[in-house]
């Protein structure tokens, strides 16, 4: 006889099949999908949406999981039980109907947003983006009132389990009390320091091989993934397929070098999760915020290291060609170079924060209610001001239309960025105490012993463990924002 769990599993990798195709479907709408079919495939994904949807909420999956919950598991089915219910609950919280036309607004507004951003057309923009801030407010209201807690908590919670708001106020206050004069401080030493900007141009194809170069040097496996070209650099997929993209600009092409750097951190992770747990919930990536500590890893804390820069200089030169801008210590002072500016994914590792900041703050307002669309430029350049000295007004396409986020109702997920940063300099410092001469390794491009750590530490327990624990395992401590201020120090203030 099939147990109670045993039924469950088989459900949810129905659900992991038919989110393989939502996955490449919606990789495709970003990277290949030719205009016109924009509405179609909108459509489509959202009867996937409700498909999935229906199959997660039918009225057997609660006595499943309650009889289950009876049964003797060992310690991963318990944690691929507990994930389950923590789907089937959050999804029983949504009609249908609300899930349909969130799938469909949200494509709406990205799908317009393409045009509209290089347009400047906030107007345009903002029409499409109220609809979908008004049935983000609907999910939020309704579980909220479920779970308790905030609107924005509510939501919060779907990218990072266990965070609320009161916890990121203490962290980000805490971190707004010492960035500012860092930041200052940093750009008047970098002043002394001056950087020969290289001269392009640079072939888009040149740097489409220097960034498949690197991703073979960091480990991407190419017989499970490629990479492609979007709008906004994003990984996509599934662990057997993982797509990531970046944009090529050929009057520079540190963007898109760190763009493929940044992506392929993501891309390790869902390579190597699980597989003897695949399809289940718990071989999931445990959170947002430990996704994003794998590639601010591997950008920040490897791929801007002095050692790393040193070691990948050759294959610069070879695919970018030699000039004068390019030799060692001016190519490290481009790639440590602090220089606030108004595009988020653009941003030096000091500065980011202060944009993710500053979405959260307007974020949450516009999910509690205490402000609409039409107030988020004014706010934004309120807050930009404030953070960075830097003036948006009027200039929507590099202000408030940049990210995609917002376009398909990812709200709740900005935080999830600086929390991925303080993350990945945790992780550094662990790994530094367990691999004493990784300055060498890292000089000399064997980089394998720092991902076998992280394989052992973090990629293969996919969502087994709740985030704190998985963080004490590795590192010997939850969360401490005190290692992240260390790094920015020791790189942009040591002699």
């Amino acid at each position: 006889m099939t147990s109670a769990y045993q039924q469950l599993s088989a459900r949810f990798l129905r659900l992991s099949r038919f989110g393989h195709l939502a996955a490449i479907a919606g990789w495709d709408m970003q990277t290949m999908m030719p205009g016109g079919g924009s509405r179609a495939r909108g459509e489509a994904l959202a009867e996937l949406s409700v498909l999935r949807h229906e199959i997660l909420t039918d009225k057997s999956v609660g006595s499943l999981l309650a009889a289950a919950e009876q049964e003797s598991l060992n310690d991963v089915e318990q944690a691929n039980l507990y994930e389950m219910r923590r789907a089937w609950q959050q999804a029983t919280l949504l009609p249908a109907s609300l899930v349909e036309a969130k799938s469909i607004a949200g494509s709406r507004c990205e799908h317009a947003w393409r045009q509209q951003r290089p347009a400047n057309d906030w107007q345009g923009f903002a029409t499409n983006l109220k609809e979908v801030v008004r049935l983000s407010r609907e999910e939020a209201q309704l579980r909220a009132q479920a779970n308790g807690g905030s609107r924005y908590d509510a939501l919060l919670d779907l990218y990072e389990p266990g965070m609320t708001s009161a916890t990121l106020d203490n962290l980000f206050g805490e971190l707004k009390s010492w960035l500012p004069e860092l930041l200052q401080k940093v750009v008047a030493r970098q002043a002394h320091q001056p950087v020969t900007q290289p001269v392009g141009p640079f072939a888009v194809e040149s740097q489409r091989q220097l960034g498949l170069s690197l991703m073979k040097l960091l480990g991407f496996d190419f017989n499970h993934g490629r990479l492609d070209v979007s709008a906004h650099p994003f990984c996509g997929g599934v662990p057997e397929d993982v797509r990531i993209t970046t944009r090529y600009n050929q009057n520079e092409f540190l963007s898109a070098m760190m763009g493929v750097i940044h992506e392929t951190g993501h891309a390790r992770y869902e390579q190597n999760l699980p597989q003897q747990w695949a399809g289940q919930p718990v071989a999931l990536a445990r959170s947002v915020a430990v996704h994003e500590s794998q590639s601010l890893f591997m950008e920040m804390q490897l791929g801007r290291s002095r050692e790393f820069l040193e070691h990948i200089l050759p294959q610069v030169v070879t695919f970018m060609g030699d000039q004068s801008a390019l030799q060692r210590d001016n190519f490290i002072r481009l790639t440590q170079q602090v220089k606030p500016g108004l595009i988020r994914v653009d941003a030096d590792e000091l500065s980011y924060p202060a944009h993710v900041i500053l979405r959260y703050e307007i974020e949450r307002l516009l999910i509690e209610g205490e402000i609409e669309v039409e107030d988020i430029p004014a706010l934004w350049d309120e807050k930009m001001q404030q953070s960075l000295g830097l003036d948006t007004r009027g200039n929507y396409r590099d202000g408030c239309m940049q990210d995609i986020h917002w376009t398909d109702g990812a709200f709740g997920y900005f935080p999830t960025y600086t929390l991925g940063a303080m993350y990945a300099a945790q992780l550094f410092q662990a790994m530094k105490r367990a691999l004493p001469d990784i300055s060498t390794l890292i000089r000399q491009g064997e980089l394998q012993p720092l991902f076998d750590w992280m394989q052992q530490n973090i990629w293969q327990h996919g969502s087994r463990f709740p985030t704190a624990q998985l963080f004490r395992h590795a590192t010997g401590e939850a969360l401490n924002p005190h290692w992240f201020r260390q790094h920015l120090e020791q790189r942009y203030l040591a002699d």
